[in-house]
């Protein structure tokens, strides 16, 4: 969307009021005030002579010169064939141009009486002639000239200075096509692009005013004054942001005036719903210390205002007790902008009463999904304990961080346990430190993986649902995320009845759905439709995500380069990794440092403005033309059917880096039908305006995003640069290629090694493979047994320590207050107690992170000692030790991980690659005791070792190579074949792998005829 500008001198010339609190508004004054009537000055009254002057020549004075030098030009009888047959002369040409200069004429006294009727009554838009264009708006310049010294039209037009910057503004070229939005949104667009500078004098003319009458002619702060809106002046129309820019000194205020105002009569009989839809002739009441000349009008006797214009004001300043309650009134869409939703509680659902501080309840009341996940409760004064409020404070991006992450190390693991990368890198992913180590803690804290789900089911239930329907997808701009949990999309424009159990929002263009119903989404099996969504930031408790590839045309970013940066970061990293889109590709181009690491698969870097043009304007082609061939009028229309998995995947750029204006608009024509085509364009400048933008956004130092266009004003979220690199680092840490060397050496010691001897043994000894039991403690009160049992099991899992609000997170996912917290804590140290010298069993390092005493082991710490001595330490040079310590390790293994666990809790469990970590580990121990076994023969004894390990890891394809070896070497073809025969009824209708096919080839070649027998 363009953006309105108004002139430097409009703020320089007039004081700045202090802005009132938006909380305590200043007290109505109902007694009717006289209107300021500014003087006339000599200036004034030259102009107002050389426009009756002009108005005269041009409205007279032509039709008495063509009369009395050319005369009549038309023939003044019916014309005949011969006048067709004769010559054409000079005077032929002449009575033809006179024609036209006749032709014009009247256009223009149309357009002068238009004017004159609209500037005397001083109500609604002046009329527009058909195809006057700069006829009518040089003939409102000059009428609003001459009315200037006796009548309200000056105050309504902008000066005759400016008609040559007001022409230039509308012949102005613009890229039009990448201006336009889609649907009803068209044509308030258009309207919006069509105005470009007749404001800025107005609010010159406003502030000059103003400055002239601050000696003594204002009125006393507190005094009641109103304006009214302002018809469009060429390309240009008055909103409330502007006027609260020229009148009360921040265009923020725009709100104030929108509740003094919300839901009044007009006169013309509508009401004010939304703050961006207001009409020419409306009046809107300002807050006390508005300031700004005859432009802010009071209701009583003037002389320059009309007795029509006195009424209305007078009776709309009765209509100041109107009740301003209610949501807004679903009115439908005016223009292409996001709108924040009317915020509905969730349907029969009590909200449950906050504890008082001093109770030690186990949980607060529910924030919303993907708003305030695992913060501190209403009323908690907590701070971050040096973690990054940024990623603290952003839900959904640490969700799909740490997905991502905990996909990236499973997969290390994976392919350095079946050897697809060079050398061993250990069970154990290397452990952050630092900055890295703050950010992953950030990330456990602020992840919340529920609202990612229940976002991706309810869109991609939207999407079968519509499907069922034989119904398209709607366009959609934006989609909210409101504080009770509710999903609200902002569609383009209305597209009917959403399919149950979606509901109407606020107006035909919001599509709803409560928490409560998408709680009871199933997995859907559609592609994802929006997978363009991306989080912006939150505005008035709701959480914000704008769909990129929807957008009309480019988005423009303006700010620092550091604050744009940020942003940049944050939204690169969520499309990245998010969790409700299946395939993208995303284009950066500019960027400082490469964030290829967090997905290779999606990510791309591209060195210059060159490259990006080259490549998307092949992508364009090919896609335009795919989507002709396929009969499909946009992307959306290609998401459902036969082929919604295999095309129309997004592509959205990031360009950082400012584009100069030819390279801006050469952007601006690529994109002009991207929303179509799938392709999004986020393109960052460093000034106010940027040729070719649909919709302008600003980040300010403050951390605020700003788009006073799309009504929009957000606490912005952000990644620095900082933690930008460190969430590189934790991706880089995890990619099975780095720092592998081949040799296997340290990166296969455990973090914490136990004495495995028998003077090691532990004061406090927890199973936690298979059932979870704890030896050596006693048991704890039963109220708080399960919190307890919980809390150290998560140290004990992370020996390296756990910082308390990874802690509170983990056992209370929706918050939890401070002194809850602490008083867990304490219990819990009470319940470890204390070591013979004293020390405490839980204590607290350096960082301020948790730690359990060296005391205190599991038999996991032990499983994973006893690998690492069989395969490292004393048995790497003892066979005889290594037989005992795998045989030791193996008996360990009882189930699964914490088997009898309690529904509901362990949640934080779902972060963790422990579920991988102990299976490979298990498995390794059983290879390695098989290898032991088959070095002497004992192939029973290496069967039964196979057979112990596969109970914990049965999907490990090398335990089952390593059993059908073993079984081999007992010479029973019988029992082989009978391994083999069990191994294809696993495989099921995806059949054998390809390796496992291969040794059942070698070992026993008439396999494939026993399955064909069996199949």
């Amino acid at each position: 969307m363009p953006r309105r500008r108004t002139t430097s001198s409009a703020s320089s010339t007039a004081p700045s009021a202090p802005s009132a609190p938006s909380s305590s508004p200043t007290p109505r004054n109902r007694t009717p005030q006289p209107v300021r009537v500014r003087r006339r000055s000599f200036g004034d009254f030259v102009k107002a002579f050389f426009a009756f002057v002009a108005l005269a020549g041009l409205v007279a004075g032509v039709p008495l010169a063509l009369a009395l030098t050319v005369g009549w030009p038309l023939p003044g009888g019916a014309p005949s064939l011969d006048w067709l047959q004769r010559e054409i002369t000079v005077e032929t040409f002449l009575h033809i141009l006179t024609v036209i200069v006749w032709l014009a004429w009247a256009q223009f006294t149309a357009c002068v009486l238009v004017e004159v009727k609209a500037a005397l009554s001083g109500a609604g838009v002046p009329g527009r002639v058909p195809g006057s264009g700069p006829s009518q708006l040089l003939a409102r310049q000059l009428v609003a000239a001459l009315l200037l010294v006796g009548a309200t039209a000056a105050s309504l037009t902008p000066g005759l200075s400016q008609l040559g910057q007001s022409l230039e503004g509308n012949q102005r070229p613009a890229v039009a096509a990448a201006q336009q939005t889609p649907g009803l949104f068209a044509q308030q667009q258009e309207q919006a692009a069509a105005t470009a500078g007749a404001l800025a004098e107005q609010a010159g003319q406003a502030e000059q005013a103003a400055a002239r009458a601050d000696g003594g002619g204002s009125a006393a702060h507190g005094d009641t004054k109103y304006y009214r809106i302002q018809p469009p002046e060429g390309r240009h129309h008055d909103s409330l942001w502007e006027v609260a820019e020229r009148h009360l000194g921040d265009g923020r205020r725009y709100k104030e005036i929108f509740e003094l105002n919300k839901d009044r009569v007009q006169p013309d009989g509508s009401r004010l719903s939304e703050a961006s839809l207001i009409r020419p002739g409306w009046i809107m009441e300002m807050p006390g210390d508005a300031r700004g000349g005859e432009l802010v009008e009071m209701p009583d006797e003037a002389p320059n205002v009309s007795e029509q214009v006195q009424q209305q004001i007078s009776d709309y300043a009765r209509s100041g007790d109107h009740a301003q309650g209610g949501g807004h009134t679903g009115g439908g869409s005016g223009d292409a902008r996001v709108s924040l939703p009317e915020q509905r509680p969730a349907p029969a659902t009590p909200a449950p009463a906050t504890p008082a501080p001093a109770t030690p309840a186990p949980a607060t009341p529910a924030p919303s999904a993907g708003q305030d996940h695992a913060t501190p409760a209403a009323g908690q004064a907590e701070d971050s304990f040096g973690l990054p409020e940024a990623l603290l404070a952003a839900p959904l991006l640490a969700a799909g961080l740490l997905g991502a992450l905990g996909r990236r190390r499973r997969q290390a693991l994976w392919q350095s346990a079946l050897g697809a990368v060079g050398g061993r890198r250990g069970m154990e992913p290397p452990t952050p430190t630092g900055d890295a180590q703050d950010v992953q803690d950030a990330l456990l804290v602020g992840a919340d993986p529920d609202g990612v789900r229940l976002l991706d089911r309810s869109l991609r239930g939207l999407a079968a649902s519509l499907a069922a329907e034989s119904r398209a997808l709607p366009v959609v701009y934006a989609a909210w995320m409101s504080g009770n949990g509710d999903l609200h999309l902002q569609l383009a424009q209305p597209a009917g009845k959403p399919p149950a159990p979606w509901q109407l929002g606020q107006d035909q263009t919001f599509w709803m759905l409560t928490r409560a119903e998408a709680e009871r989404y199933e997995e859907a099996e559609t592609a994802a439709p929006y997978p363009g969504l991306v989080s912006l930031g939150t505005m008035d408790d709701s959480r914000l995500l704008l769909n990129l590839e929807a957008v009309p045309g480019i988005v423009s970013l303006s700010g620092t380069e550091a604050d744009r940066a940020a942003v940049f970061a944050s939204v690169a990293a969520e499309l990245a990794t998010n969790g409700w889109s299946d395939r993208m590709t995303i284009t950066l181009v500019g960027f400082g440092d490469d964030l290829t690491p967090l997905a290779p698969n999606r990510i791309r870097h591209l060195d210059g403005f060159e490259d990006l043009f080259e490549t998307m304007s092949a992508e364009t082609r090919q896609r335009r033309g795919a989507l002709g061939a396929a009969g499909h009028d946009s992307v959306l229309t290609g998401r459902t059917g036969p082929a919604q998995h295999t095309r129309w995947a997004p592509h959205l750029v990031l360009l950082a880096a400012q584009p100069s204006d030819e390279e801006a608009l050469r952007l601006a024509e690529l994109a002009a039908d991207a929303g179509r085509l799938g392709i999004g364009y986020l393109v960052g400048t460093g000034g106010t305006d940027l040729p070719g933008a649909a919709w302008e956004m600003e980040i300010t130092g403050q951390g605020r995003l700003l788009a006073p266009l799309l009504g929009l004003e957000l606490d912005a979220q952000l990644l620095p640069v900082a933690q930008q690199r460190a969430v590189v680092e934790l991706f880089s840490d995890a990619d099975p290629e780095h720092g592998s060397d081949g040799s296997g050496g340290s990166g296969n010691r455990p973090p914490f090694l136990v004495d495995v001897s028998e003077q090691g043994r532990p004061a406090v000894y927890a199973r936690l493979v298979g059932t979870y039991e704890i030896i050596g403690l006693d048991a704890p009160d039963g109220d708080r047994s399960a919190q307890l049992h919980e809390a150290l099991a998560l140290l004990l899992l992370h020996r390296e320590g756990v910082h308390p609000r990874v802690l509170s997170s983990a056992l209370w996912p929706r918050g939890v207050t401070e002194d809850v917290r602490d008083a867990l804590l304490d219990r819990l140290r009470t319940w470890l107690g204390t070591d013979p010298d004293g020390g405490a069993r839980l204590r607290t390092d350096a960082t301020g992170r948790l730690t359990l005493a060296r005391s205190v082991v599991s038999d996991l710490d032990v499983l994973r000692s006893l690998y690492y001595e069989a395969t490292q330490g004393r048995g790497a040079g003892s066979r005889q030790v290594r037989g005992r310590l795998l045989t030791d390790a193996l008996v360990l293994v009882r189930g699964p991980l914490l088997a009898d666990r309690p529904e509901g809790r362990y949640r934080w469990l779902t972060h963790e690659i422990i579920d991988a970590q102990l299976p490979l580990l298990v498995a390794d121990t059983g290879l390695a005791l098989c290898e032991f076994h088959l070095e002497r023969d004992r192939a029973e004894k290496a069967i039964e070792a196979l057979n112990a390990a596969l109970r914990t890891a049965p999907a490990d394809e090398r335990l089952w190579h390593e059993l059908l070896r073993a079984t081999h070497a007992t010479d029973d073809t019988d029992r082989l074949r009978a391994l083999a025969a069990d191994l294809i009824g696993r495989s099921g209708a995806r059949g054998l792998p390809p390796r496992t096919e291969a040794l059942l080839d070698e070992l026993l070649p008439t396999w494939r005829d026993g399955a064909a027998a069996a199949g």
